[in-house]
């Protein structure tokens, strides 16, 4: 299903939900620090989604690759964990690389977008990079949208800053169309050909998402049959926002107020 919401109330809506997700995940950043416990972040999270009269899209979602309903309100990978990320008794260490993914639906339509950040001080060199990586391949994607662009000009605008930063790319999970619920087509991989795929039209909402792991493009299912790792064990980074195509471009929804 791909939903166009070519009302100016419809568009206000998506543009609350991603202040709100924006607004939380910068909250949770600025909480997270060395001794923080995944589960406490899952606790704010929620706190923070009732408080605002938002809706989870994550505790109740019970897709085909994960191990029945989610259960929590927001995704927390650490270091080789990359996608779903399952929140669990663990408190962060110095230097661990933390990415908070979320979706909260806010008058009936969802936002979703995704941070990685270092926690405590140690900066190793090999995760600042990989982080500023996805988060420049990211700014391409939004660059390359807009009303007459297909989804192929951004996937390949995105794979191009990952493969050029020597990264493999996997293309089983990427970007999505989203509105009323948080996962639409069209699919938007990670890379791509131009000129090929769906036609984007104003009123479209997309997640667009690089995501890398450091050394392989295989991922392997965590025991709790949700958070997928790197198969080497070796980090990984994330980053996503919610955009809207506009009759100029494209309009960013994720940001922090």
């Amino acid at each position: 299903m791909i939903e166009i919401l070519n009302h100016p109330t419809l568009l206000a809506r998506a543009k609350g939900a991603g202040a709100l997700v924006a607004d939380i995940l910068h909250t949770l950043k600025g909480r997270s620090a060395v001794g923080t416990n995944l589960l406490d972040i899952d606790r704010w999270a929620q706190e923070m989604i009732v408080a605002a009269g938002g809706k989870s899209c994550y505790v109740d979602y019970a897709p085909s690759f994960g191990r029945g309903p989610f259960g929590h309100y927001i995704c927390t990978a650490v270091n080789d964990a990359v996608l779903h990320g399952r929140p669990h008794d663990y408190a962060l260490a110095d230097g661990d690389l933390l990415t908070l993914d979320l979706a909260v639906s806010l008058d009936g339509v969802a936002a979703d977008a995704a941070i990685s950040f270092l926690v405590g001080g140690a900066r190793p060199p090999e995760s600042v990079a990989m982080i500023e990586t996805t988060e420049r391949a990211l700014a391409a994607g939004v660059a390359a949208a807009g009303p007459g662009a297909r989804v192929g000009d951004l996937s390949h605008a995105i794979g191009t800053v990952l493969s050029e930063a020597g990264y493999p790319i996997n293309t089983e999970f990427g970007g999505h169309g989203i509105g009323s619920t948080m996962h639409q087509d069209p699919h938007i991989p990670n890379t791509g050909r131009p000129g090929r795929g769906y036609t984007l039209r104003p009123g479209l909402l997309l997640a667009l998402e690089p995501w890398v792991m450091a050394d392989t493009a295989e991922l392997v299912t965590d025991a709790d049959g949700w958070t997928l790792r790197s198969a080497t064990g070796c980090r990984t980074a994330h980053s996503e926002h919610t955009i809207a195509i506009t009759e100029d471009g494209a309009e960013i929804l994720t940001l922090p107020r």
